[in-house]
């Protein structure tokens, strides 16, 4: 689910004038000057998206590549700093990226179908490339696709909602969807193997409840993550005091999630409840503290709601969600802010870092296959960090070689041409229907092809 920047050097340049001048404007009464010629403000929105879905695949691959404890069994720092972190971030410029496809604003309900067909076709394509990774050793890599094809279908009635409903959909997911386990005890355990199209037309029942609520990537639980994404890809992320405020949002939420759970666990309790009830979670002593520790598999046990209270990596309680969904606004809002410098040298500086970041990111669909690819076949025989360094010099050479040149990744062409095609289709069918009844359900906005009816634009406040 991703778009591409495709800019410049010259671009970035007259981006930043058209910031300057846009400035000066702002604070005089004169007329506002001519407008810029490319690239337009979303192209330059893009290219911190994709610096920051750049910066989530890097992330990832360091979880995935590198040792995630010491000789000791504690935590290694780039664990600590991205084990968690990385997946959410990809989750929430997911929900950016769905805000994008509506032209961030709530579409109207009687003209979606175009919409919903593109959504649908769009998580149908993401799930077949998941499972046909399936092969792939689950001791090495989970492979969220499959829960990502979920996560879009269940995303579907959120671009129908309002900005502020959207919002507290999320709170009450992120809140209530992690008790679900404990409500629900009856659930079958996880299998933890990678999905496969075996295990879909073998038992597809068990397959959609791992997916949804069991798995490494609870999709139900996830889905606070697409609202959080959601919500942000609606405002206007062009506008200073916007990007500021999401920096200070995330910083916020990344700090008190994990304050939250240290006051829960070591002063009132929490921790010893964890200890005391541990014969019954299914886990030893050893194990307990690494889940404390290192993290879950996607859920935490069911033995005490004091598990609740816990922050650690993908074990999908409420705090755990928060602070990774603010660790992903803060860094998306870092990527906005440093698309947005005006002084050229500084700028320069800046884009050596951004510009191989965003081409990463404007192909990451086809990055992170390769990615699963590789490490699950010989030619990853070196040492960790070796066959790190080899990932990254890879994937930046190709990606800036493709950013340059063909643009959009392989695999995201081909996401992006079905999902286009069942749009065009469903849009067409609509207009035949409603055009025999004598009367259209378009607006004349939307009238053009592939394009859907949306309500009035959104304010500056992001609400719908």
């Amino acid at each position: 689910m991703t778009q591409t920047a495709n800019l410049r050097w010259q671009d970035l340049d007259r981006a930043a004038e058209a910031n300057r001048r846009a400035t000066v404007a702002r604070s005089t009464d004169s007329p506002p000057p001519a407008p810029a010629p490319e690239p337009p403000v979303g192209r330059l929105r893009l290219l911190g998206v994709d610096a920051a879905r750049g910066a989530a695949l890097f992330a990832m691959i360091a979880v995935q590549s590198l040792p995630e404890s010491d000789a000791a069994g504690r935590p290694t720092w780039w664990f600590t700093a991205f084990a968690g972190r990385a997946a959410a971030l990809f989750a929430v410029l997911a929900g950016v990226g769905i805000a994008f496809l509506t032209d961030r604003q709530r579409v109207r309900l009687t003209g979606g179908s175009g919409l919903v067909a593109a959504l649908i076709v769009r998580a149908l394509a993401i799930g077949a490339i998941g499972l046909a990774l399936g092969y792939a050793d689950a001791s090495l890599v989970s492979v969220i696709l499959p829960y990502y094809a979920v996560m879009f279908l269940l995303a579907i009635p959120l671009v129908f909602l309002p900005t502020w409903l959207v919002a507290i959909t999320g709170v009450v997911v992120a809140a209530g969807a992690p008790a679900l386990r404990h409500l629900l005890p009856q659930l079958p355990e996880p299998t933890y193997d990678n999905a496969g199209f075996a295990q879909l037309v073998d038992n597809p029942v068990a397959l959609l409840t791992e997916l949804s609520l069991t798995g490494a990537f609870p999709a139900v639980t996830w889905l606070a993550y697409l609202c959080a994404g959601l919500v942000v890809g609606r405002l206007t992320l062009t506008r200073m005091r916007v990007i500021v405020g999401l920096l200070v949002a995330g910083v916020v939420l990344a700090a008190a999630a994990p304050m939250a759970s240290s006051v829960l666990l070591n002063r009132y309790g929490g921790a010893q409840q964890i200890t005391l009830t541990q014969p019954k979670s299914g886990l030893d002593a050893t194990e307990t503290a690494q889940l404390l520790t290192i993290g879950g598999d996607g859920t935490a046990p069911t033995s005490t709601w004091w598990w609740l209270a816990v922050d650690a990596p993908h074990t999908g309680t409420p705090l755990a969600l928060l602070g990774t969904i603010g660790s992903a606004i803060a860094l998306l809002a870092v990527m906005l802010l440093a698309s947005r410098v005006v002084r050229k040298l500084p700028r320069r500086v800046i884009s050596v870092l951004l510009v191989p970041l965003a081409a990463a990111g404007g192909m990451a669909l086809t990055l992170y296959t390769a990615h699963i690819m590789f490490i699950n076949s010989d030619l990853d025989s070196s040492a960790p960090v070796t066959g790190f360094v080899v990932q990254v010099v890879a994937i930046v050479l190709v990606a800036a070689a493709w950013w340059a040149t063909a643009g959009r990744g392989p695999l995201e062409g081909l996401v992006t041409a079905l999902s286009r095609g069942a749009r065009r289709l469903a849009t067409w069918n609509g207009r035949r229907r409603h055009g025999r009844m004598g009367m259209s359900m378009y607006a004349p906005e939307a009238s053009r092809a592939g394009e859907h009816p949306v309500e009035p634009a959104a304010t500056g406040s992001g609400r719908g």
